[in-house]
């Protein structure tokens, strides 16, 4: 498993790279947003978002459009709920503000890992809800024969919610789907809910029922 860290605190670096190794991951170490849009490819990406050449969103945004099922999570010390929900929306699937505990991100990684995994092992199936066509195998989703490109967690929530539609799932229940943790919290959820929504084009297609959690509608 290759894991591309980019950090510009050289310190703070060789502490991650350290841990990260241990852990049994090939680390390439990048300082700069150059460096990073220039490293070879990997599975994950740790992200710091402020660098020295630029600015970390930008890398993140980059990199989701080069690769759709990228892991992206963002090690930054910018901790607004503003900034949050830019990093995510860009394309991050986790946050992790500085300072972090070494243990708790490595537990975030491996959940991150698993979720990918598992759903690459998920069974080759298309589904059709409505007017969405959902393609498991492939990753893919139309609504009316509309093609609509999905951020990696954007498209395990509507898959999550496809193979019950029609029934509620609670939060907490899409965060352990979908992350494998509800330390993300209900915030991440939402602003996840929010950007699928917009992206399907029909806001309606997945309806939240106050208080309970999350349904696809099926009509």
């Amino acid at each position: 498993m290759r894991i591309l860290l980019v950090e510009d605190d050289f310190r703070v670096a060789a502490a991650m790279v350290s841990m990260l190794q241990r852990g049994g991951y090939r680390v390439e170490h990048a300082a700069t947003v150059a460096a990073a849009l220039s490293a070879a490819p990997c599975d994950l990406v740790l992200l710091d978002l402020n660098l020295p050449d630029g600015d970390g969103v930008d890398v993140c945004r980059a990199l989701r459009a080069r690769d759709p099922d990228l892991c992206i999570i963002a090690v930054t010390a910018r901790g607004e709920e503003r900034d949050r929900v830019v990093g995510l929306r860009m394309g991050a699937d986790d946050y992790v503000v500085k300072p972090f505990s070494m243990a708790e991100l490595q537990a975030r990684i491996e959940a991150l890992l698993r979720r990918t995994a598992r759903v690459r092992r998920s069974a080759a199936e298309t589904v059709e809800v409505g007017p969405l066509r959902i393609d498991y195998a492939a990753r893919t989703v139309q609504v009316d024969g509309r093609a609509v490109t999905l951020t990696r967690k954007e498209f395990d929530i509507l898959a999550s919610l496809a193979r019950q539609p029609g029934v509620v799932l609670s939060g907490e229940r899409l965060l352990l789907d979908v992350w494998q943790t509800t330390w993300s919290g209900k915030h991440t959820l939402q602003v996840h809910v929010g950007s699928l929504r917009a992206k399907l084009g029909r806001p309606d297609l997945v309806q939240n029922v106050r208080g309970v959690g999350y349904r696809l509608c099926t009509e």
